[in-house]
Parts: C-alpha cells; structure tokens; sequence
C-alpha cells in the first residue's frame, strides 16, 4: 500500500508503533553506564561477533548477511546476551534488517571504527585524511540506528614498549571523531580496548583519561585471557590487579574481550566475578570472545556465512548458564555520586615513547590539497600500485636520509608533529620527492619505479598559505607542533638542504637502510617513514 493511501490517523499508529521499539538511549555518568530513560545501571553481557567461515569477499560484514543475522539473532535471545561487538562492516552496503532485528530483540552494538585495512598501525602509524574518511563514513552509516551504542577506536594497537607512539595516533583519532560526532550533533561514546600487556598497561590506562576532555577516551576496555579453567581464582588469574588499575577510574571500564580457551569446555567461572562483588562496582560488564568457532577456536557456535544451520560446541550451554546466573547488583543513575579521580599523564620514559601533552594534528584534506599544488616536481597518477609504492618507500627513504623531512615526519616523544604529517603516504612521498627536487636546483624530477613529472608554474606559491586552510572538523588551520628544519621549509618549498637532529625518532625501528648518496645513512625517522609508505600500498 503506498504511503499516500493510509489514513492521517494510520500514519500516526505506524510512527508510534516504529518508535515504540526503539532501544532506551545507554549513557554515561560518571565511571558508569545508564538507560538514560529508566536511570538503571548497564551492564555489558556481550559477545563478539565477527564469523569468517565461509565468506569469499574483501570485507567481512555479518550485519549485511541477512540470512546469518536471522540465523545468529535467535541463538542471541537464547543465550540471554544484550549486546554484540562487531569488528568489521562494509559501511556501503545496508544493514537496515540486521540493526532492526537486533534492535527488536533488545540487543545493542558496540562497533569498531578501524577495519583491517583502514586502522593506525602499530609499528608505522599515521593519522590522515585517508583513514579518517573511511571511519567518517561509517559513523554515517550507522549513526542512524538507536541500538548503535558505541564506537572502538582502536583495538590492541599499542601492546608492547615498541610500539607505544601509536597511542598518540589513536589519540587523535579519538579527539577527532568525538569533534566529529558532536558536529552531527551526535553523543555516541568512543573508548579504546587495550591487550593487557603488563609492561605499558598503566600508562595506557592513564594516557587516555587524562589531559584534555576532549581528546580523552569516554570508556576503557580491557581485552583479557588471564583466566583459564576452574582450578584458576580472581586473584591467581590476574583479575584481581586489573580491577585494582581501574578503582578510581573516571571513565567507564568494560571487559571489551574475555574468555581464556586453554581448558575446553570453558565454563565461564570469571563471570562470577565480573557480575559479582569482586568486580561489579568497577568494571560495567563485559564481552565475550567469540561467537563463531574459527580457526582460534574460541567459538560457541559453528556457522557459515550465508547458512541457516547453527551447530552448538561444548562451550555453549556453559557461557548460557554463566550469563543466566549473573546478576550484578546495581544502582539508581540519581543515586550515583560519582567519584574518583582524572589520570596524571605518562611523562615519556624507556617504556612510554610519547609526550603526553602535545597530539599529531587533526587531517586537513584542504591542507594536503594546497600543498600538493605547490609542488614542482610530482607524480604523474594520484594512485601508485604497489610496486610503484615499494619503490617510492625506498626513494624517501634515501631522500630523507640526506636532508630534513620534518614537514612530514614525527617524534612522538618530543611532541613534534610536522605540518603535513596528516597527509596521506602519496602526498607525503610527493613533498618528498619535491624537496630532493629543490635540492638539486630542479635539475632531475625523477624516482626509479615510478612515473613523475614536473609541474612549471605549481599553483600555489608559498606553503605558509596551506597552514590557513581548515581541517576536516572545519577548525581554522594552524601551524602543527613542529619545531622543524628551519623557518622556511615549514611554510615555503626552497632549496635548502639542511639536516636536523629533531628528526630522527626517538623510539625503536627497523634497522636503516643505506642512503645511496655516500654523505648521510637514512635516518631512523625516515625509515620509519619509507616503511610507512611502503606498507600503505600493499593494503
């Protein structure tokens, strides 16, 4: 029946009825989750929710396979769980069956920002225009549906000494889309899951509660596999400590994985903890993991993508009864006082590689766009393949082995961020490419494995007027925190061919490869740099 034949009566009836199913908004006050309409405290019983059996595609998205969500959302019901984290979806496809079946079955969801081929990586992460794009698009997306509870910004990212600058990325990437929500007018929360490595877990922990609000993370998760089998205790297994780290916490704590599989059939004896007193007034539940039996074997279900059939494993009925038995006790969102206390921020150290106060900047495609017409010297595609990419990596990391790449390069521990840092690998490779240009009196454009070509009248003249250009938020442009190579190269292309001891990184890396030229060996920094552009085309 066409809209424009139902009563002005009937079209009121289906409103109501359309908005009466609609999931209570979940919020936050304080260290705890509550059903802002009910004022009762939420308490996570989740389940991760990812199957790969089966699938023949490039993205993984159970939210846009009907027949699995049809499937899996009965067994949800059965198991008594009000919450799923997804990892993965294709933001272009539509997921409007899946979120509404979930949605009439009381069941929230808790989804991560990064795919696997739009994330910050560990080892060479940047924060650009490029990734933030893609995490921009699936926040539209998905914003729309009201079981849509919150958003992971990172997922075990940083997780050993090594890798911690990648903290700082992840950082920003909070900030950014927290200023982006807010800007559609939108109040979903963004956390962060953590690995539980011992070695960085506090300054983990307390690098994203602290400083500004902002830029903080709403939640903290906690991925932990610390407890396996009966014989194991809260104290013995290690949960004990974690629920000490997160006393005083002024953010929500949640178990964003659990479920140590080393003893089969598991039989869930954390939960007791988790919902019961030795936990429930710290952490706000937390999420099982997996749904699916994969290869990793942590599943409680076999199912394929596309397939009706569900087939139990032993662990099943175990995790049914574990949820059934939890019931934490809770309090009135009036009655809560909040407590606690902000986090210090880390200070840099020999395990924390980052100056807490200073973050990469927000990506600025306008920016990018700016300097990339100032450049003589250039690539003849906007797109390298990646061989192309291989090649180009190689090339700035012998350019910037010879002279300073600050404009494009980082130190996380001092806090320099240069101000095209946020540019995506082929812009910062083509500033590169440019700078060796001008250093050689323009006399060669040229990198071996890649076609360039050069640009006689670039159409920008003076970088300085890229620095003006707005970010991606709409924030008015400014100078990064970079201290640079000198005055001009952070606002003009010239020729200078200076090198500057604020470039090279101070946290590990691979080995340097060895400049071609005899004067300089390529830089840490650069390396780090070459390897970043090189890992970006082979995704």
């Amino acid at each position: 029946m066409k809209l424009s034949l139902l009563s002005a009566a009937g079209v009121g009836m289906l409103c109501a009825a359309m908005s009466a199913v609609a999931l209570d908004a979940i919020t936050i006050k304080g260290s705890k989750f509550f059903n802002q309409k009910t004022g009762e405290q939420f308490f996570f019983k989740g389940i991760a929710y990812q199957p790969r059996a089966g699938f023949t595609g490039e993205i993984k998205d159970p939210l846009a396979d009907t027949v699995g969500c049809k499937r899996d959302i009965e067994v949800f019901k059965d198991l008594g769980i009000n919450s799923i984290r997804v990892y993965e979806v294709d933001y272009t496809k539509n997921h409007d069956t899946c979120m509404k079946l979930l949605e009439d079955a009381g069941i929230y969801l808790v989804l991560d920002m990064p795919s696997p081929k739009y994330s910050i990586n560990r080892a060479q992460p940047y924060w650009d225009h490029d990734l933030m794009s893609h995490w921009t698009a699936k926040v539209d997306a998905f914003s729309k549906y009201s079981n849509l509870l919150a958003w992971v910004a990172g997922n075990e990212v940083a997780n050993d000494i090594k890798t911690t600058p990648s903290a700082a990325f992840v950082k920003a990437a909070i900030r950014d889309m927290k200023a982006y929500l807010k800007k559609k007018g939108l109040s979903t929360p963004v956390g962060y899951a953590d690995n539980d490595d011992m070695d960085i877990r506090m300054n983990l922990i307390n690098y994203f509660n602290c400083g500004d609000k902002d830029s903080r993370a709403d939640f903290y998760g906690v991925n932990i596999y610390r407890w396996c089998g009966n014989d194991a205790t809260f104290k013995t297994s290690g949960y004990e400590d974690v629920t000490k780290n997160m006393t005083d916490y002024t953010i929500p704590s949640v178990l964003t994985e659990y479920g140590c599989n080393i003893v089969r059939p598991r039989t869930f004896p954390e939960l007791k903890s988790l919902y019961g007193p030795d936990m429930e007034g710290t952490f706000s539940g937390g999420i099982m993991y997996e749904y699916s039996e994969e290869d990793n074997k942590y599943g409680i279900v076999k199912v394929n993508y596309g397939d009706s059939k569900v087939e139990k494993t032993g662990d099943y009925d175990n995790l049914k009864k574990a949820l059934a038995d939890a019931k934490p006790k809770t309090i009135k969102s009036a009655d809560y006082k909040p407590s606690g206390k902000d986090s210090v921020c880390p200070k840099p150290s020999d395990t924390w590689k980052v100056k807490s106060e200073v973050l990469p900047p927000t990506p600025s495609a306008a920016r990018c766009k700016c300097m990339m017409d100032s450049l003589g010297c250039t690539f003849k595609n906007d797109v390298l393949t990646a061989d192309q990419g291989k090649a180009v990596g190689e090339a700035v990391g012998s350019i910037c082995g010879q002279t300073s790449c600050s404009e494009i390069s980082y130190d996380t521990v001092k806090g320099n961020y240069g101000n095209f840092v946020a540019c995506d690998a082929t812009q910062r490779s083509a500033w590169a490419v440019n700078k060796s240009y001008l250093n050689q009196n323009k006399a060669k454009c040229e990198v071996k494995g890649a076609d360039t070509k050069t640009v006689t009248s670039p159409k920008q003249s003076d970088q300085a007027v890229c620095l003006k250009e707005k970010d991606d938020i709409g924030n008015a442009g400014s100078p990064s925190s970079n201290t640079g190579d000198d005055k001009n190269s952070s606002s003009k292309t010239d020729s200078s061919d200076r090198t500057d001891s604020s470039d090279k990184s101070e946290s590990e890396s691979n080995s340097s490869k060895n400049s071609s030229s005899p004067m300089l060996s390529v830089q840490p920094v650069a390396t780090l740099l070459a390897s970043a552009v090189a890992l970006f085309y082979l995704f």
